[in-house]
């Protein structure tokens, strides 16, 4: 009898094909987006499950979920997982990080460079049919080049964008739970570490990078926004929740600050309405990961990992980017 998995989310059909040899796969290529009851009666009888950021894995639907063993998040966040319910439970989870960080980086500067100098706000107005002219003052936004770049979470996303701003000429500041190796900081462009106070104070541009958690909610809020510059932009490539989206609106309307770029929300894909009503601020669906190749790598590294954590041997003992290894204790005893 081959383990039987869950696909939570349509993925590419060679990933399933692949799979199948190993697994009795139940699919969802219709996307369709399960309640938390239909993931628990799917769940029932599987031993895996390949997971996105729209699946909520709870410490209920793990205690309702016997047979499961393996949480595969097709993602580098996990926020939608309670990794020490699924460490209590015995169940491993993973993630997929790396393969993504130089795709999300140049997304990150598509992002920066459309809110800095109004590409989406110009464009629209363009359809809409307002251009008769050339005028001086069209769409005046902010330089780039020889501008401080601010990065709040230094991970290997943050340390891959820094290092892109070598060509632009920009200092370079970043905030993060930890400082930097010397040689770190040499490679990510001479970035030099501050707080976060410091940070948003001298940034033209602040982008963030960092990961959810209850520490890291809400770090950009009304008192962060009110520390930034007048002409400065915000760009979030992180996770809804980091910025207060409420506070964010206001500072907008009220043009506390420039513009923002954002590609998570609080409560996506039901972000706040009243983001759609402002020029001022580019708008993307979670994208920042969305290249071909990216998609796959991600789709192929949560499939290693599946592989491994299920029908694991000496070549693979356990999942490469396991979450909590700590469970690997209770696996083997479990198995004895």
């Amino acid at each position: 009898m081959k383990p039987k998995i869950l696909m939570a989310r349509a993925v590419f059909p060679e990933v399933i094909a692949g799979l199948q040899q190993y697994f009795d796969v139940e699919s969802n290529q219709e996307d369709h987006i399960f309640s938390a009851a239909e993931l628990a009666a799917r769940l029932q009888d599987k031993d895996g499950v390949i997971a996105t950021a729209s699946e909520r894995i709870s410490a209920e639907l793990l205690a309702a979920s016997p047979r499961l063993k393996a949480v595969c998040n097709q993602a580098v966040g996990y926020n939608n997982i309670d990794v020490a319910a699924a460490t209590k439970a015995g169940v491993m989870v993973t993630n997929t990080p790396d393969v993504l960080n130089e795709t999300t980086a140049d997304f990150g500067w598509a992002l920066l460079m459309a809110t800095a100098r109004r590409v989406t706000e110009s464009e629209h107005w363009l359809r809409a049919g307002h251009w008769k002219q050339w005028r001086y003052d069209s769409f005046l936004g902010a330089d780039v080049h020889g501008a401080t770049l601010g990065i709040i979470g230094m991970g290997r996303i943050g340390q891959a964008i820094a290092r892109r701003s070598l060509g632009f000429d920009m200092q370079v500041l970043y905030h993060n739970r930890s400082r930097l190796s010397p040689e770190l900081e040499a490679r990510a462009n001479q970035a030099r570490y501050v707080s976060k106070e410091e940070l948003l104070q001298q940034a033209d541009h602040v982008i963030l990078v960092l990961p959810y958690s209850k520490e890291s909610h809400h770090t950009i809020g009304a008192a962060e926004l009110a520390l930034m510059k007048s002409g400065a932009t915000l760009v979030n490539l992180a996770r809804g929740g980091i910025v207060d989206d409420v506070a964010l609106i206001a500072a907008l309307r009220e043009h506390k600050i420039a513009a923002a770029g954002l590609d998570v929300f609080e409560n996506e894909p039901a972000l706040h309405p009243d983001f759609l009503g402002l020029s001022n601020v580019v708008l993307t669906p979670h994208i920042a990961s969305a290249s071909e190749p990216t998609r796959r790598a991600m789709a192929d590294c949560a499939a290693r990992n599946l592989l491994a954590a299920l029908l694991p041997d000496k070549d693979r003992p356990f999942p490469p980017n396991l979450l909590n290894p700590e469970v690997l204790g209770k696996v083997m005893l479990a198995d004895k």
